[in-house]
């Protein structure tokens, strides 16, 4: 039986959160060590997945009234009052079937509850589609709020949210 220990980031996981963000870049954004710090200290919930040793999976959230310059942040800012937006979580595909992403969620959904927040907030692309994360986010009770296009018109996301 595979363990799977879901506990806080630390620095010594940097390099490998990095890497993991680098394989699905084209479904979350850019991210190098400089910028993962930056997101580190504005993120109210920052972890890791860790199997067999090795970090498999993380997710990065920010709650409301963080200083966080994001098109898709300020969107739900302009919407929601409590909620936690999750900024990028990303499963190393060499881990999947093993439900990582969804207990990480679980355990979001926890905290959420548990900090008294209404929403967990989310987005994923539609152009260029991202159905398993549609498929995903659809298991969790998440629904569309609206739409937005971005980096210069090349992608457009469902704005998505969950009630905690």
């Amino acid at each position: 039986m595979t363990e799977i220990i879901i506990r806080d980031a630390r620095e010594a996981d940097f390099a490998r959160i990095v890497e993991l963000n680098a394989m699905e870049v084209q479904q979350t954004s850019s991210m190098d060590r400089q910028r993962l710090i930056e997101l580190a200290q504005l993120a109210s919930y920052h972890k890791v997945a860790i199997v067999n040793g090795r970090v498999a999976a993380f997710i990065l959230a920010m709650k409301e009234n963080v200083p966080y310059q994001n098109d898709n942040y300020a969107w739900f800012a302009m919407r929601l009052r409590e909620f936690i937006y999750v900024d990028r979580i990303v499963v190393d595909s060499a881990f999947s079937g093993l439900k990582i992403g969804s207990r990480i969620y679980a355990e979001l959904f926890d905290f959420a509850r548990v900090h008294g927040m209404s929403y967990i907030a989310c987005e994923y692309n539609i152009q260029p589609p991202n159905p398993a994360s549609k498929k995903f986010h659809d298991k969790f009770g998440f629904q569309e709020l609206g739409t937005q296009w971005l980096a210069n018109g090349t992608k457009e996301v469902s704005l998505q949210a969950a009630k905690v």
